[in-house]
């Protein structure tokens, strides 16, 4: 990114990628930011950021974005693939989970979560089957933004941190690898918080595991092995996914043997 040395501001229209960048350039400069997301993904809505390389491997990150608006258009999402219209509305739908159970939660986020998870699971469906579907994608961006601000209220837990470390290896879509972790960590937290997984199914409607799952195939996730995640290496992944924030702040966090077997579990 370019910045002429007179700018007063720093404007980010696309998704994540996009966001990323102008939130680095807002917390590198002292620049205000503006987010005008075209995905579902709710990066707009935080103020840390990840760095990768060329080949999307994670190079780094950090924090202290000065964001100070938000514009959402829903004609900037009708032409958005279906894959990556999927991978970030599972990307938004793990925020709603995580917001009712990390250590992170509070009242104001779990009202975000639970008003953004039925959005997101009425309309995702309804958008992969009809992309240019004006109003499914009117519904989803609404969706997306409860997301968003639930993540920026609660925070991360155990799924993302197996998403970030997958994808911040192998240069995977974050989207994707979310939408593939959040069954096996949602029912690793179903044994030790029942009560708010169960309100996270409540608000889709269905199976609190088994709903995301079918949301995910239905987009077309269906292992790790697809990406071309070696088996082999699930061990080290697992390693780094232990010592990642959102696994830290998960109600127990993993042990590197018990990712290990969630990991097994999708590959």
């Amino acid at each position: 990114m370019t910045v002429t040395p007179d700018a007063d501001g720093v404007i980010a229209v696309g998704g994540g990628s996009a966001i990323d960048t102008a939130k680095h350039t807002s917390a590198e400069l002292g620049l205000p930011a503006v987010h005008v997301p075209t995905t579902y993904s709710g990066a707009e809505w935080t103020t840390f950021y990840g760095i990768r390389s060329p080949d999307r491997i994670m190079r780094g990150g950090g924090g202290g974005a000065n964001t100070v608006g938000i514009v959402y258009d829903v004609e900037l999402t009708l032409d958005l693939p279906r894959s990556e219209s999927a991978g970030t509305a599972m990307n938004a739908l793990a925020h709603c989970a995580e917001a009712l159970y990390v250590r992170g939660r509070n009242s104001s986020g779990d009202a975000a979560a639970l008003a953004g998870a039925p959005l997101i699971g009425t309309a995702l469906p309804a958008v992969l089957g009809a992309p240019h579907d004006r109003e499914a994608r009117t519904v989803l961006l609404h969706g997306a933004a409860r997301s968003g601000e639930a993540l920026g209220l609660a925070g991360l837990g155990l799924g993302h941190a197996m998403a970030q470390a997958l994808g911040g290896t192998y240069g995977l879509p974050h989207g994707a690898m979310n939408a593939l972790t959040l069954p096996p960590a949602l029912e690793f937290n179903r044994a030790l918080v029942p009560v708010e997984v169960a309100r996270f199914g409540e608000a889709i409607g269905g199976d609190p595991v088994e709903r995301p799952r079918e949301l995910a195939r239905l987009g077309g996730f269906e292992r790790l092995r697809d990406f071309g995640v070696p088996r082999e290496d699930l061990p080290a992944v697992a390693a780094a996914t232990a010592a990642r924030g959102g696994n830290l702040a998960n109600p127990r966090p993993a042990t590197p043997a018990e990712i290990e077997d969630l990991l097994v579990s999708i590959w």
